[in-house]
């Protein structure tokens, strides 16, 4: 869907060392990583797909529709500390995002060494610009023509452009050069396998080439399974920077290695050192017992940074998903807790939904290795069909796994559920994996645990607020009416909105629209205790200043130590009048049958719970039949970095383009259009749109 070749070229004329290129498909709320380049799939991997909503640089330009630029390693931690965490490296990044014909298709991701100067030249920002311009018209015409965009399950890793016109015998001529020199070299990849290694480099190494090429050194050497070997490999690829460390090959041979990264890989030269070395070179000494490799430890700390922003358990479940499918090596997982002596699958990847609804609701007391792992607290894990048959006789194999993990999660000293992973290959699960993968669990059980309260917590907030909305709007002859509410995104406590419809005498009714300060239980009571007296002054005959009035008196009464905005419109359709009224609430809409659209801007009202003697001015005008009247709450029209008059302005516009014929579809096109401009969405919304048919 987008050339190669646009990633590459945009990464050639920056001067980046890496690029990284996501796609956000049309209505889903998880960005996807279709290209990437100058990386390895190891260190690539964890940032696959990243939640909208994530405190990670990408996702901050595409919702808040900006560039984003880190000088160095500092400001990224201070702005991004799961980023700065998991990438302790000296490095500059642009975020921008890809936007075209007013959507957000994805972003663009570059890096720099440390070198690159502090600021992006001009030049260099209108390369950057050209190619999201490119991405975006491509995406969208792909979109416009009806071919649906890439289902993005793996990123596709481009290498580094290579000559075309390589001399052989120069080929052969480099070769024997690097066999007659006396000191080590060899060459690896991105991904930190060797590709070449000279005889005095195998020499000093103590392995033969043979059994070396094509692996990662460190896996492979004993001696150099060590943390801090892997670790300064990592490094040099990511922030391009050259790198050295001294190892001990036993028995008391010591080597000093010094590593040359590029765009197309690591150049390493090997040298015996002297002397052992002191100070920080230590930590890459090799200690006897197998450590934890540097790579579970990377992907480890990145699950536990991403957890903590995690907030209810679908976010947990989709990013425990998200996460250890791709960056531990399991083919396939599924997640299951304990709920009324079941255990429940609540998350999988990687397995068939039908196998999945056939464990689903295992009783706690049957003998299968994930109820094991619940009822007795102790992970479990079986290399291959066989060693799992002989733990349980009566096993089938129906996953088309080879090797599985149970493990455990524990809360409190309570196990709370299960986590299954499944491999396609025979697994060996040494000690150091079995470690990675236990404290994996438990960092899941953990976040599960905190998930759940909050899932109570907004549950409970949710329904007293839904409670205390009307559940349905009355019937007025003559009058059309539309409305709709929608809570804050995740992360979010329950909001104050409200809004309201009252009869009045014959062809006459009252609406109210209102939005009390804060998003917790506290403003959602207020918010009922407003609504009542609203309906009660209406009922009373009252005109819309004194409504406001007269509520103001009320909430500055209770003292609650909020505020609250409210517009109160009085209609009269035998005369095709509204008379309206505001205290600090945006402005109603008002679209003409003609098409034309009025924001009709009232005399400036305080916010109710301020002053008691406050006073509230109404303001007639005229509403036909075929006129359309909206009002709305800030979170219609609310979006960072953007003036909220340009915003009502905008909103006026949309209702002016769109037919109103029918305001269900009219009312979902303004939720819609207001949701793509703020992702996530930080308000709650309430919209009551409002339509004299004729004369009554």
């Amino acid at each position: 869907m987008v050339p190669d070749s646009l990633l590459t070229g945009v990464v050639r004329d920056t001067g980046a060392s890496t690029g990284f290129l996501y796609l956000l498909p049309p209505g889903e709320r998880v960005l996807r990583l279709g290209l990437a380049c100058g990386i390895s799939e190891q260190i690539a991997a964890p940032w696959a797909r990243i939640p909208l909503n994530a405190a990670i640089p990408v996702a901050d330009a595409i919702r808040e529709r900006r560039w984003i630029w880190l000088r160095d390693q500092e400001e990224t931690a201070r702005r991004y500390p799961r980023l700065g965490v998991v990438l302790p490296y000296d490095f500059m990044l642009a975020a921008a995002p890809i936007i075209g014909g007013g959507i957000v298709w994805g972003g663009l991701v570059l890096l720099w060494p440390a070198w690159h100067p502090a600021r992006l030249s001009s030049t260099e920002r209108d390369t950057i610009a050209r190619c999201c311009r490119r991405v975006a018209g491509l995406w969208r015409e792909a979109v416009d023509s009806g071919r649906p965009l890439p289902r993005l399950e793996r990123p596709r890793l481009l290498s580094a452009p290579r000559p075309s016109d390589i001399d052989p015998a120069q080929a052969i001529a480099a070769l024997g050069f690097t066999e007659r020199l006396p000191m080590g070299c060899c060459a690896l990849d991105l991904d930190g396998r060797l590709l070449f290694i000279n005889p005095a480099g195998a020499e000093l190494v103590g392995a033969g080439a043979a059994s070396l090429l094509g692996h990662r050194p460190w896996e492979v050497l004993e001696w150099l399974r060590n943390p801090g070997v892997e670790e300064r490999y990592r490094a040099a690829v990511v922030a391009r920077q050259p790198i050295s460390f001294t190892a001990r090959r036993p028995p008391n041979t010591w080597l000093f290695f010094q590593m040359y990264p590029s765009a197309s890989g690591i150049s390493v030269h090997i040298t015996p050192a002297d002397e052992e070395p002191r100070g920080a070179e230590q930590e890459a000494r090799v200690r006897s017992a197998e450590p934890v490799s540097a790579n579970g430890l990377f992907h480890l700390t990145h699950f536990a940074t991403a957890l903590t922003e995690a907030v209810g358990v679908e976010d947990v479940v989709e990013l425990a998903a998200d996460q250890i499918v791709p960056a531990f090596g399991p083919r396939a997982l599924a997640l299951g807790t304990v709920h009324e002596g079941r255990l429940r699958i609540v998350g999988h990847r990687g397995y068939r939904a039908e196998l999945m609804e056939r464990f689903d609701g295992l009783s706690l007391t049957s003998n299968a290795p994930a109820v094991r792992a619940v009822s007795t607290g102790m992970a479990t894990f079986f290399p291959s069909f066989a060693d799992l048959k002989r733990a349980y006789p009566k096993a089938v194999h129906q996953d088309g796994m080879a090797a599985w993990a149970f493990l455990p999660l524990i809360v409190s000293g309570r196990p709370v559920g299960s986590l299954v992973l499944g491999y396609d290959a025979p697994r060996p699960f040494p000690p150091a994996e079995r470690a990675i993968l236990t404290s994996l669990a438990g960092l899941l059980a953990q976040a599960m645990d905190r998930a759940r309260l909050y899932d109570t917590k907004h549950a409970l907030a949710h329904t007293l607020q839904t409670g205390l909305l009307p559940r349905a709007l009355p019937h007025i002859p003559g009058l059309a009416v539309a409305a709709r509410y929608r809570p804050a995104g995740r992360g979010m406590d329950i909001g104050g909105d409200f809004y309201d419809l009252i009869p009045g005498a014959p062809a006459t009714a009252t609406v109210a629209i209102g939005d009390v300060q804060g998003h917790n239980s506290t403003a959602a009571a207020l918010m009922g205790q407003l609504r009542t007296a609203v309906r009660a002054h209406a009922t009373a005959g009252s005109s819309p200043g004194e409504i406001l009035a007269r509520t103001n008196r009320l909430l500055t009464d209770l003292d609650p130590g909020l505020f609250a905005s409210c517009l109160i419109a009085q209609l009269d359709l035998e005369h095709g009048r509204v008379r309206l009224a505001s205290a600090g609430h945006p402005p109603a809409v008002l679209r003409r049958p003609d098409g034309a659209t009025d924001v009709l801007r009232l005399p400036p009202g305080l916010l109710l719970g301020i002053d008691p003697d406050a006073d509230y001015a109404s303001t007639e005008t005229g509403l036909p039949p075929g006129a359309v009247l909206a009002l709305y709450t800030d979170g219609l029209v609310e979006k960072p970095g953007t003036d909220i008059d340009d915003a009502i302005t905008t909103l006026a516009g949309r209702l002016s383009t769109t037919p109103p014929y029918d305001l269900d579809t009219l009312a979902d096109t303004l939720l819609h259009h207001a949701e793509l401009l703020s992702a996530p969405r930080l308000d709650d919304i309430a919209l009551l749109l409002l339509c004299p048919r004729h004369a009554p």
